[in-house]
């Protein structure tokens, strides 16, 4: 964890190298974030916690030994398809899906992407290509649109509605298409959907 003090350092030292293409060098730290009478090993241990950290590393044998350390993007399994449409059979893939610019933190690690399959959802707005984020769950409130997994082998992307009478209905969101109704212990909430990804489509014009 990186103490306001380390960070304060982290956002000079970032700052520095910006506008000098070099780094400070310890002195020069203490002095820019005000602690100047004091004695630069303080500034020196800040620097190597956030070394330790993954923030900073040092290049030995350098007067100005100080770079930025690039973190790791945060990635998302892509996992397959997902039938928007009838189901299909359940894929896996080895894929990684960059969406630094989607996720901010790195608290949803957790979240897997899939991509769509379909037409039945596009009165969601969920068109055939999409890739969607989908949040792990093991169960689902009615009316929320989930990755649904039936009899163990099919997947499928609908809204889903839990009935009195011990069956699940998975409705599609498109008017040609008919609502399906299954016994509940054959189907198998796998996530929520909680974000779409509308890649730019190729176009048919040569």
């Amino acid at each position: 964890m990186v103490t306001p003090t380390q960070h304060k350092i982290y956002d000079f030292i970032k700052k520095y190298i910006s506008e000098h293409n070099y780094s400070p060098s310890l002195n020069e730290i203490a002095e820019g974030i005000g602690i100047g009478g004091r004695s630069k090993s303080l500034v020196s241990r800040y620097v190597h916690a956030l070394v330790k950290a993954g923030y900073l590393e040092l290049e030995s044998g350098q007067y100005r030994q100080i770079r930025l350390k690039e973190k790791n993007k945060p990635n998302l399994p892509l996992l397959g398809c997902i039938a928007a449409g009838r189901p299909i059979e359940a894929l896996s893939a080895n894929e990684q899906l960059n969406l630094i610019d989607l996720l901010e933190t790195t608290d949803r690690q957790e979240r897997y992407a899939l991509q769509v399959k379909g037409d039945s959802m596009i009165d969601e707005g969920i068109w055939d290509g999409d890739i969607i984020l989908c949040e792990p769950r093991a169960s689902a409130k009615n009316g929320e649109i989930v990755v649904a997994l039936i009899d163990e082998q099919e997947a499928t992307l609908k809204r889903i509605q839990n009935n009195n009478d011990g069956t699940i209905t998975l409705w599609p969101a498109n008017p040609t298409l008919q609502p399906m109704i299954y016994p509940a212990n054959r189907v198998r909430v796998q996530g929520i959907l909680v974000g779409l990804l509308r890649l730019p489509r190729k176009s048919s014009y040569v």
